[in-house]
């Protein structure tokens, strides 16, 4: 299989980091791509795992050498992807899985045009509010910010490719994950594959007539 990106994005607080996490753990396909962030860690979260935690002047060097996919400024931290990531991801043969902001995965189509887009809705504002409040790491002017941020990408829901509402988790990561399946299928991503089955056929049906 041809390797591509899928860029899933998602407003604050609709669990797409939990989405994405779980479609890593259950296959052997895909690879995370791990971004670089200029944000403190959260208590449950581990450098090299869940994020490359960086100061803002190696994020910035890291801007002058090019080595990001894409990167954005959200709430006063930066954020990227290491082009390194989809170089490794193209070594192994898998889809690169993203957890991403509505602007990184613009840049990281316009990088990459093969580049699968998928937006996860919440099944309510209410739900929403909850989710954002439960995580215990917002204070009122922060949640403002991120309500604000939501409103504003959901007006781009129209220019993602796909959309899945993530109402029940499970429910979820298997919309997802037919999607990529579907995806991986695609004739242009098994060019090779299909040119060597039709060359294998075609031998088969001359070796039948003669």
């Amino acid at each position: 299989m041809k390797s591509f990106a899928v860029a899933i994005c998602a407003p604050s607080g609709t669990g797409k980091t939990t989405v994405t996490q779980a479609l890593v753990q259950r296959s052997d396909d895909l690879v995370f791509s791990v971004s670089a962030t200029t944000r403190p860690a959260r208590p449950a979260e581990q450098p090299g795992v869940d994020y490359h935690f960086v100061s803002r002047d190696e994020f910035e060097a890291m801007i002058a050498e090019g080595e990001l996919l894409e990167w954005a400024e959200v709430h006063g931290e930066l954020y990227g992807t290491p082009r390194v990531n989809l170089e490794e991801a193209e070594r192994q043969e898998k889809a690169l899985i993203l957890d991403i902001d509505v602007q990184g995965a613009r840049q990281v189509v316009r990088a990459r045009s093969d580049t699968v887009t998928i937006f996860l809705l919440p099944p309510s504002f209410d739900t929403l509010l909850e989710r954002l409040r439960n995580r215990g790491s917002e204070d009122e002017v922060r949640l403002r910010e991120r309500l604000e941020t939501a409103r504003r990408e959901l007006e781009h829901v129209d220019s993602f490719e796909y959309v899945v509402v993530n109402d029940r988790l499970e429910e979820t990561v298997v919309r997802v994950r037919s999607i990529i399946d579907a995806e991986c299928r695609r004739l242009d991503r098994q060019v090779a594959e299909v040119e060597a089955l039709q060359r294998r056929l075609q031998q088969d049906l001359d070796r039948r007539r003669s």
